[in-house]
C-alpha cells in the first residue's frame, strides 16, 4: 500500500488515510495454515457484492495469500473489486455501507485505492478503478504463486520470519514484504503487465 510524502512518517501516513479509529496492533502476526473455508468465504462475499453492485462491479477476484493453495496467511480474505472510478465514492460506497461494509482506508495518492471491511467474514475489500496498473500486479502475483511452488515457498518463508516480529501496525508488516513481492512480480513479468477492465 501507499506512497507517502518524503518527509511523512509511516505513522503520519496511516493517520492521514485511515477512516475512523486507528487501533495499534503492537504484537506479532498470526499466520494460519491454509483453510479450505477461505475460497468458500470468498464465494459468499463475491455473491453478496455482485448482488449489491450489479454491473458496477467490473472485476471481483480473490487475491492475497488466502487465494493461494498451500500458503499460510492471516485469516483475512482479500478481495479485489474494480469499479469504473474508485474515487467516485457516491457511486458505490453508500450501497456497500447499506449492506454492512465499512470504509476504513482512503488513499487518493495511491491509485485512488479504497479499502472496506465486511459485515460477516474477516475481509479486506480493495477497490481500484478500471485500468489501474495495480490490478494486473495483484492478479499476476497471485497467479505466479499458484503456478510456481518455489516462489510460493520463498514468500511463505519471508512471511513467517516477519510475522515473528512485533509490529505496531499490521500495515508495517505488509510494507516489510515489499522486497520479496517486487522480486516475485519481476519473475512473473506482472510488474509492467496490462491492466484489466
Amino acid at each position: 500500500m501507499s506512497t507517502r510524502a518524503p518527509n511523512q512518517s509511516s505513522e503520519e501516513y496511516l493517520a492521514a488515510v485511515t477512516v475512523g479509529e486507528r487501533v495499534p496492533h503492537n504484537g506479532q502476526i498470526t499466520l494460519m495454515a491454509p483453510d479450505p473455508q477461505w475460497p468458500v468465504m470468498f464465494a459468499e462475499e463475491q455473491a453478496r457484492l455482485s448482488a449489491v453492485l450489479g454491473d458496477r462491479a467490473l472485476v471481483l477476484e480473490h487475491v492475497g495469500s488466502t487465494s493461494v493453495p498451500g500458503l499460510p496467511a492471516k485469516p483475512i480474505i482479500d478481495i479485489l473489486l474494480v469499479v469504473p472510478d474508485s474515487s467516485d465514492e457516491p457511486a458505490y460506497v453508500p450501497d456497500l455501507e447499506a449492506a454492512g461494509y465499512v470504509l476504513r482506508i482512503r488513499e487518493p495518492e495511491w491509485h485512488q485505492h479504497r479499502l472496506l471491511r465486511g459485515p460477516d467474514h474477516p475481509i479486506h475489500l480493495h477497490v481500484f478503478s478500471s485500468g489501474c496498473p495495480e490490478i494486473a500486479r495483484m492478479l499476476g502475483f497471485r497467479d505466479h504463486l499458484r503456478a510456481h511452488p518455489a516462489a510460493r515457498d520463498r514468500y511463505a518463508q519471508v512471511k513467517r520470519e516477519l510475522a515473528a516480529r512485533t509490529w505496531a501496525h499490521v500495515q508495517h508488516y505488509a510494507d516489510a514484504k515489499t522486497d520479496v513481492i517486487e522480486a516475485i512480480l519481476t519473475e512473473a513479468g506482472a510488474k509492467q503487465g496490462p491492466g484489466l477492465p
